[in-house]
């Protein structure tokens, strides 16, 4: 194969790390990846390891690479997406001086609403600094713990030998650029959650020193903002060796994962909508305003393209419900099951989902299984399975976990078009499940929307990410994507199954309204 220029792009999730090479046009070279560990901890923690983080994307790019051989002498540059609202403190030499705490950790929330509850709240949070937040930033920290913003004052309170020693508190973007070029830095989109940034000018977010000090944390701790699209600098000397790049190779600042994916999606016109199926999942739309509907926890917030905002809907746990059923129901390891091999078992269960009608015969799962976070921030509610009865089977229960995802991806779409004010007719699919060709019928039947499959849609962070990179370096501009954006398959809805869903969608929604106030005592 002839040699092309190459992007080496990295997608940190949450549970791997996926390195490709990406060339200017959108064109996946080749990719591969490494599993990472979640650390659930017992005073309810969930972390991280940032050395595992590196030493995973050093394992799976020199794999790459070497496979790779044609292309990876051309590799010209180097760009990340990640997972967002991560919290690693380091020190001045750039050592992590704990895990990191990572965007499910709530142990923060009670540190949080200490620090800003006052005579009159909203949600445990002072009405004046929650007006004020979302003036300036357009959100306000969840009170769920979620944020780096609840992350940075558990630190300061329960950890004082730890943040006495931090020189900068990183998000995982900022921690990978860290040791891909030595420099201490955030970009607009990584530094949003900590919520001390003024973001009323989309091309000037800066720092608020109001916002810092009702936060509570010190501003020396908190690292240099660039934009999305900056040059960070070039590859450490060590690092260009190690991976057998050229010592010249640039290092672009990149973005958090719904900026990037939305980017390798191709959804940068106005109101375009992606929604991406991962670990977590989200809907979102670039927008050129600012915008905040608090009720609904819908905002639009910086991103990587130039003079406009992302508005984002986030679902908490989505394919993560998928993981859970393989682990810990269908192939838990215990006494009822040694051995359990097999090869693609997200490929097996499309297979048996596809064999049942939809509605799954009466059974209906709500995904809330580590709490929520649109349209509803409610920490409390958790998963469950309903109507469950003698007749139903293991085929039912798969192909209800899928429509459940999707019945709450339909929750969330009514306050977004009335965000953006106007229906949503269509909408790029990306992420790993996206892949299912099950589930994104599934998905066009219960939004009763067109659903695009992008090409290669596992590889839509990276592919966002290389993008970055290209406009970065100004080799393409963001209103070149659209064209470039390869659509593999498009689905409409089926008629036939609307009156089933439309019935189901108002069943899941009162599931919530009866089973909050349990959940809250449950889990409050």
């Amino acid at each position: 194969m002839k040699s092309k220029r190459a992007i080496l792009a990295v997608d940190l999730g949450t549970s791997g790390v996926k390195v490709a090479l990406i060339a200017v046009d959108g064109q996946v070279l080749g990719w591969d990846s490494e599993p990472l560990k979640l650390i659930l901890t017992r005073d309810g923690g969930t972390e991280q390891a940032p050395q595992e983080w590196w030493q995973s994307f050093l394992t799976a790019s020199k794999r790459l690479l070497k496979k790779h051989q044609e292309h990876a002498a051309a590799v010209y540059a180097v760009c990340c997406s990640t997972q967002g609202e991560g919290t690693v403190p380091v020190d001045e030499r750039g050592q992590p001086l704990s895990n990191c705490i990572l965007w499910m950790d709530m142990r923060g929330a009670a540190n949080l609403k200490k620090q800003l509850q006052g005579m009159l709240n909203i949600d445990g949070a002072a009405v004046q600094k929650v007006l004020r937040f979302i003036q300036l930033t357009g959100g306000m920290p969840s009170m769920t713990g979620k944020d780096p913003s609840a992350h940075m004052l558990y630190i300061r309170d329960e950890m004082p030998h730890i943040y006495e020693r931090t020189y900068r508190f990183l998000n995982v973007l900022d921690y990978m650029n860290l040791r891909l070029t030595g420099r201490f830095v955030a970009t607009a989109d990584s530094i949003l959650t900590s919520w001390v940034t003024d973001n009323r000018d989309p091309n000037d977010i800066h720092y608020d020193d109001g916002l810092i000090k009702t936060l509570g944390v010190d501003k020396e701790k908190l690292p240099e903002i660039v934009p999305c699209t900056a040059v960070v600098g070039t590859l450490l000397p060590e690092v260009a060796r190690e991976l057998g790049l050229k010592p010249e190779t640039s290092v672009v600042a990149g973005s958090i994962d719904n900026t990037a994916a939305a980017i390798g999606a191709g959804a940068v016109e106005d109101y375009a909508m992606h929604v991406y199926i991962g670990t977590s999942s989200w809907m979102a739309a670039h927008v050129p305003y600012k915008k905040t509907d608090l009720t609904s926890s819908l905002a639009s917030v910086p991103c990587a393209v130039p003079g406009r905002y992302l508005l984002t809907a986030l679902q908490a746990t989505a394919g993560g419900n998928l993981t859970f059923l393989r682990d810990k129901i269908l192939y838990h390891k215990d006494e009822l099951l040694q051995e359990a091999d097999v090869p693609d078992i997200f490929k097996v269960l499309d297979q048996i989902a596809e064999r049942v009608p939809a509605g799954s015969h009466g059974v209906i799962y709500t995904p809330w299984i580590w709490g929520e976070r649109a349209p509803v921030d409610d920490r409390n509610v958790r998963a469950g399975l309903f109507n469950l009865s003698l007749n139903s089977n293991r085929e039912d229960i798969i192909r209800a976990f899928l429509e459940g995802i999707a019945l709450n991806t339909r929750w969330m779409l009514a306050p977004v078009e009335k965000f953006l004010k106007r229906k949503v007719e269509s909408m790029t699919i990306v992420g790993g499940g996206a892949q299912s060709n099950v589930w994104c019928q599934i998905f066009a039947d219960v939004m009763n929307v067109e659903i695009k499959q992008a090409a290669d849609p596992v590889c839509a962070n990276a592919r966002g990410a290389a993008w970055i990179a290209a406009a970065g370096l100004n080799e393409i501009g963001f209103a070149d994507l659209p064209q470039l954006t390869k659509i593999q398959h498009t689905y409409q809805p089926k008629t036939a199954n609307r009156a089933t869903y439309d019935e189901r969608f108002a069943v899941f929604c009162s599931v919530y309204k009866q089973m909050k106030g349990i959940y809250r005592k449950l889990n409050g």
